[in-house]
């Protein structure tokens, strides 16, 4: 639909994706005050239990998925509800600037700064300080990854007390990893958007998609230099039994890598990170979907971590998709796998 109202030049595509994914305004929640607010002039909605607690709450610093593009405060609202009323957390949810319109480090910028604004005025919210996480699904996980590593070398602040990254989107070097392949077709995120929604957050467009697919954007020393840590080397085999189908090399292509160079940094891509960033990350927990192209994002990451020191929490939904979260109580229905996954997120948070 939205690519024939873009044809007819009524709108784009991603307005009439936005017009659909943008949820709506729920009523009055009774176990929770809800107040929308600016944190150094970005938009974000507070949730706080109305219930007395014997200290201070945690506090979760929510940033939405969508590729950077879509979603919004209203789209995640049933999510942070319930992650506030059944973790009895304090949540605030950030409403980041999307792309194209904005283009990287637009989204990054807002939801650090809105971390730090947080952060430096938590006796307003009841928060404990030594009990903050930052949590994100997707575009959101990539957020919060990024966000994390800027925070890990700050003397200023208090160290944040974990991370949560469900199926994160974390690097733009390689789409050919297994879980691309394998999932190249399944919704809600096909190979091909992955990479459109990776190039609107860059460069506000999708120029090249198709010799960033192929692997033609990264010189080949580059590729030698990351091989350490993206790559199917590091994948466990049992993820590659489903079939995995090798690509020729293609031949790298400087002018396509001078519109995206930017991709080899580490607050777009965060599986870039050096050790010595990576090491100083706090407690971590990754959910990945079996059927998701993503998935082997996670899983590089986990290991990258674990190599690092990293205590790590791993989730996997052997029958869960990319987005499945987002779905939770969506129309009226929800997805046990997504409702499974929800509760080990309420469950790690609840552990700490």
């Amino acid at each position: 639909q939205g690519k024939i109202l873009e044809k007819t030049g009524l709108c784009s595509q991603i307005t009439f994706g936005r017009y659909v994914r943008q949820g709506r305004k729920l009523g009055v929640d009774p176990k929770l005050f809800i107040q929308d607010l600016q944190f150094n002039k970005v938009p974000v909605r507070v949730y706080q239990p109305k219930a007395t607690s014997d200290g201070r709450r945690r506090g979760i610093i929510f940033f939405h998925g969508g590729g950077w593009v879509f979603g919004s405060l209203d789209t995640y609202e049933k999510v942070c509800r319930y992650i506030s009323r059944e973790s009895e957390s304090v949540v605030v949810s950030v409403q980041y600037r999307l792309a194209p319109e904005h283009k990287y480090p637009a989204a990054y910028e807002d939801c650090l700064n809105a971390t730090i604004h947080f952060m430096k005025n938590i006796e307003l919210y009841g928060v404990d300080p030594a009990n903050v996480i930052v949590c994100g699904d997707s575009a959101g996980g990539n957020l919060a990854a990024a966000v994390s590593q800027t925070l890990a070398g700050r003397s200023d602040l208090p160290k944040l007390r974990a991370q949560i990254l469900i199926y994160p989107g974390l690097q733009a070097l390689d789409f050919n990893l297994p879980s691309y392949h394998q999932n190249r077709g399944v919704p809600l995120l096909f190979r091909e958007r992955a990479a459109f929604f990776a190039l609107q957050y860059l460069n506000g467009d999708a120029l090249h998609m198709q010799e960033v697919l192929e692997g033609s954007h990264i010189p080949p020393d580059m590729r030698l230099k990351y091989r350490k840590w993206v790559s199917p080397d590091n994948i466990p085999e049992k993820f590659k039994v489903r079939g995995v189908k090798p690509l020729r090399p293609t031949d790298f292509i400087a002018e396509v890598y001078e519109t995206v160079k930017r991709f080899c940094e580490p607050n777009l891509c965060p599986l870039l990170a050096e050790d010595a960033i990576v090491h100083q990350l706090p407690e971590s927990f990754i959910l990945t979907c079996e059927y998701d192209v993503l998935r082997d994002d996670g899983l590089l990451y986990k290991k990258r971590l674990e190599d690092n020191g990293v205590r790590v929490t791993w989730y996997h939904l052997e029958d869960g998709f990319h987005g499945i979260i987002s779905l939770y109580d969506y129309c009226g229905f929800s997805f046990p796998a997504g409702k499974r996954g929800l509760d080990s997120v309420v469950n790690f948070l609840k552990s700490l």
